[in-house]
């Protein structure tokens, strides 16, 4: 099974469900706190490569939740120095596993890539997303929430 480095908001119910999938299927996690971490353009490109700008981002984050931030009218270049100056804004979670680096957590591509159990053993449902019902995080496994595209 695979070493994942797995950044995560710690708290957020959608990062804990997506955890405990991969802890299901025999991967080792390394937690790292997404927002403490000291991110540099150099060290968050690399999740980022082959992602259009607007899947870069946090769907449920405030300021994009408000419409003061608009994924989709960012350049490149304005998408990261927002998620540089506010790690809040980054979409959830990033993984590593060797040199290979994803940024969400879409099952399918996380299944073809390392492994997971079957699905139907996933909490109820989507994997990705807060599950709050504001858009918060919460530690509840049972709230809808969104798979974001696939690549």
């Amino acid at each position: 099974m695979a070493h994942v480095i797995f950044y995560e908001k710690p708290g957020c119910g959608g990062n804990e469900r997506q955890k405990a999938l991969l802890r299901a299927a025999g991967h080792d996690l390394e937690v790292r706190d997404l927002l403490s971490h000291p991110w540099t353009e150099a060290a968050l490109r690399p999740f980022l490569a082959g992602v259009p700008v607007a899947d870069w981002f946090n769907r449920t984050a405030p300021r994009v939740r408000s419409g003061e931030v608009v994924p989709e009218a960012l350049s490149p270049e304005a998408a990261l120095g927002l998620l540089l100056a506010e790690p809040l804004l980054i979409r959830r979670p990033l993984l590593q596993v060797g040199s290979r680096r994803e940024v969400g957590f879409l099952a399918a591509v996380v299944g073809e890539w390392i492994g997971l159990e079957p699905l139907e053993a996933a909490p109820a449902g989507a994997l990705e997303g807060c599950a709050g019902a504001g858009g918060g995080c919460s530690p509840r496994a049972d709230a809808p929430v969104t798979l974001g595209r696939p690549r």
